[in-house]
């Protein structure tokens, strides 16, 4: 039988695919055989099943090992899966941080403003329109972050591209999804200041020292 068969991961799961050539056992006499069963079963319940059939097969054989395919993966990236989690924990705590950091620098400039934002409502302007002023100002400081953080992400993209498995460095949709999560985190840290804003009592604001 001849026939032509896709390109295959040979030394590792997240190493270059390259091609391989299939000899029968009358051509080529290998060092070790191997068995991939493919079963709806559960492993635990097909193995007993199969070591029996084997042994009836060739009781001379010698000991054989069951092993599922996931537990050979799980096993093969776990190094890496460990990665991505101290990654994954230290960038959630890193958003955290902004969020906190957005927060206070929003909350500490609307104390300053107090009487500002007292005479802007003394003089007509509305709850809504102080709320998206405050708002704005937020997603302006979350602007110039996303773009100094792209640029520094961008910069360092080919020192990390070692690290990444089946993801570009210069992934777009990645780049556009962490944009959209810090913009919505940065709206969300500044809803708060933002709201307590537009409840300034123009009277109160215009006392005040």
């Amino acid at each position: 039988m001849i026939g032509v068969a896709q390109d295959v991961h040979e030394e590792s799961v997240d190493g270059a695919e390259g091609w391989q050539i299939y000899y029968p056992m009358t051509q080529q006499r290998p060092n070790g055989l191997e068995l991939v069963v493919r079963s709806q079963l559960d492993p635990g319940q097909l193995a007993g099943s199969v070591m029996n059939v084997l042994r009836e097969l060739n009781p001379k054989q010698s000991a054989a090992e069951f092993r599922p395919i996931k537990s050979l993966v799980s096993h093969a990236v776990s190094p890496r899966r460990f990665f991505v989690l101290l990654v994954g924990s230290f960038a959630g705590l890193g958003l955290l941080l902004a969020a906190l950091g957005i927060y206070g620098v929003i909350s500490y400039s609307v104390t300053r403003r107090t009487q500002e934002i007292g005479i802007r409502m003394a003089l007509g302007a509305s709850a809504g329109r102080v709320q998206r002023q405050v708002l704005t100002g937020t997603l302006r400081l979350a602007l110039a972050g996303v773009v100094l953080g792209a640029a520094a992400s961008l910069a360092v993209a080919k020192l990390i591209a070692s690290l990444l498995f089946a993801t570009s460095p210069w992934d777009l949709a990645t780049y556009a999804a962490m944009a959209l999560t810090l913009f919505a985190v940065a709206a969300f840290s500044g809803y708060i200041p933002a709201r307590r804003a537009s409840r300034i009592n123009p009277m109160v604001a215009l006392r005040a020292d």
